[in-house]
């Protein structure tokens, strides 16, 4: 990427986000890296650059003579291991996943390939019926459940670690470090703590092992290439806990979409991977409606995953605070 090579740069509502891409020394850097990477393929850059810039990641999407566009993306120090752990998916479930063309674990860098329609582009522009969420959902599940082996070498990744047991810890670190909660709501919290521990205690005893969780899995962090089949990607929100813990995100995109009547059989979808080993539909439902109330730490915590910020400056804050919130609330099923 030469100098003269123009970019489109969009701050989306993040004006004033801190990234790196300020320092024209850190974008001379990605140039040469991403540069040396296409020569290395006999690739070379073909016009604008459309640059993404948010307060947990910079996004360029490079435009490449003859093929499709490579996309490089700049993670946050707390989230550098998206580039290593999605090379190791592209080993351990290479159909799911996108394969880096390059990552640098150091800097936190990835350069990807282009892996087609995103699932919102696809529902922006045509009717999908819903069935395409189960089959979407059933995929993961299936995908999670492959990675059970390797979930001690997502955490070696750097990879956060939030086991179901450990969820209570991770509770009070989050409530600890939130300045943007209010008084009242620090209280509900700080009351709801043992309540917090015992469903903790509930659903790890049923027995479903800890896993990857996307934490983020809406229509825009997947890529539908067939109808049926999609591919993950964007793991920077990731962690290491309760696979059930991923259900919500895209569950709660789907009854946007098409109203609450859909989220039984989207948990029916969700969940058939893991039956078997004496586990009753009861059971798994009682996991599930347990999970989705302690996703909301996932959510929070990610929040925590940005760019350096300016000094008197807390990015994520409030948003953590809101998913903090959310465990007052119960779940849009029973359990």
């Amino acid at each position: 990427m030469r100098d003269d090579v123009m970019a489109v740069v969009d701050r989306g509502a993040y004006p004033d986000a801190v990234t790196p891409w300020e320092r024209e020394s850190w974008r001379a850097a990605v140039r040469d890296w991403v540069d040396g990477h296409l020569a290395e393929r006999g690739l070379g850059v073909d016009g604008p650059l459309r640059v993404r810039l948010r307060p947990w990641s910079v996004l360029v999407r490079v435009p490449v003579t003859g093929q499709r566009a490579v996309w490089f993306k700049a993670n946050p120090r707390s989230a550098a291991f998206e580039g290593p752990l999605t090379a190791a998916l592209a080993r351990w479930v290479p159909d799911q996943v996108l394969e880096p063309l390059a990552v640098d674990a150091g800097r936190g860098w990835s350069l990807l390939p282009d892996g087609g329609q995103l699932f919102r582009t696809v529902l922006e522009r045509e009717p999908v019926d819903p069935r395409e969420w189960e089959s979407l959902l059933g995929q993961y599940a299936g995908m999670q459940h492959e990675l059970v082996a390797h979930a001690a070498e997502i955490e070696h990744l750097g990879v956060p670690s939030a086991r179901t047991a450990d969820l209570p810890e991770v509770f009070d670190r989050l409530l600890a470090a939130n300045p943007a909660l209010g008084p009242d709501d620090r209280a509900r919290l700080t009351a709801l703590r043992p309540r917090l521990a015992d469903w903790c205690a509930e659903l790890a005893a049923v027995g479903i092992p800890d896993t990857l969780d996307h934490a983020d899995l809406h229509d825009g962090q997947l890529l539908r290439p067939a109808p049926g089949r999609f591919t993950f990607f964007d793991w920077g929100d990731a962690a290491v806990t309760h696979p059930f813990c991923s259900l919500r995100v895209p569950a709660e995109r789907a009854r946007d979409h098409y109203g609450p009547e859909v989220l039984p059989r989207l948990l029916d979808a969700y969940l058939e991977p893991w039956t078997g080993n004496g586990r009753t539909t009861a059971r798994l439902r009682r996991a599930a409606h347990l999970a989705w109330r302690l996703s909301a730490l996932g959510r929070a915590a990610s929040w925590g995953r940005m760019f350096p910020a300016a000094p008197g400056t807390a990015p994520g804050t409030a948003e953590g605070a809101a998913w903090l919130r959310e465990l007052l609330n119960e779940p849009p099923f029973a359990g």
